[in-house]
């Protein structure tokens, strides 16, 4: 039912989702494997930057839908703590003390695109089909869609994916400030990977500038004084150490 695989590139962890047959939908099971290798990638300090993509060139079609029981009771306590187990693995991959990068190919849907909004970067294939996709299937929003599409492409461009079934390419997505770059299908990782060599000349410095940038703008975001003030500590140890 896939699983996530970590492989190492100096000091970039890359992490694939790896269940090309349901074009990487995520599993409980494999929510739990990407919490314990953002564990793994945390606890090693000499990891500057992470990198996630899916395998067979699609990123993630969102929950493992082979996994959903129509008519099972999705407050029983079994059903909940399994849906819990996919949402906190992108929250978790939004929280590694790196910062992320999503490479992004093929299909990305409703988990997969809370996935690929909770990094800190985005490098997107021209031709990438992003869609929320939840309303589609008749079902409400889940996993902090609207804070996550909301921080990056504000509230037009958050309704008419989340409300009105709206479906973009990478170019668009560039364009709504929902990715960083819009390159050819067969480029996107190797970009994403020369991005994350940038970061991890000094995982050190890099980990504390990732650690301020998430605080100072969230969500939720603090004033630009009390951000001077979170800043200038780190500053003044940089500035020292060079």
């Amino acid at each position: 039912m896939g699983n996530v695989l970590l492989e190492r590139d100096g000091g970039v962890a890359v992490l694939t989702l790896n269940s090309p047959e349901v074009k990487n939908g995520l599993t409980p099971e494999m929510g739990d494997e990407l919490v314990a290798l953002c564990d793994e990638i945390d606890a090693d300090e000499s990891y500057a930057c992470a990198v996630v993509v899916g395998a067979d060139g699609t990123f993630c079609s969102g929950a493992d839908r082979r996994r959903w029981i129509a008519s099972a009771d999705q407050s029983e306590d079994g059903q909940f703590k399994s849906m819990g187990r996919v949402y906190q693995s992108f929250m978790r991959v939004g929280q590694l003390n790196v910062p992320v990068i999503a490479a992004v190919r093929g299909s990305v849907v409703g988990a997969g695109m809370n996935l690929m909004l909770a990094a800190d970067l985005r490098v997107v294939a021209h031709d990438a089909r992003i869609l929320a996709g939840f309303l589609k299937i008749g079902v409400h929003p889940g996993g902090g869609f609207f804070t996550l599409a909301g921080r990056l492409g504000g509230r037009e461009a958050t309704a008419a994916m989340g409300l009105f079934n709206e479906e973009i390419d990478g170019r668009r997505a560039v364009e709504l400030g929902m990715a960083w770059e819009s390159v050819d299908d067969d480029q996107v990782e190797g970009r994403a990977r020369d991005l994350a060599a940038q970061a991890s000349r000094d995982p050190e410095l890099t980990r504390a500038t990732i650690r301020s940038m998430r605080t100072e703008l969230g969500p939720p975001g603090v004033p630009w004084d009390v951000a001077l003030q979170f800043e200038r500590p780190t500053q003044m140890w940089s500035l020292r150490r060079r």
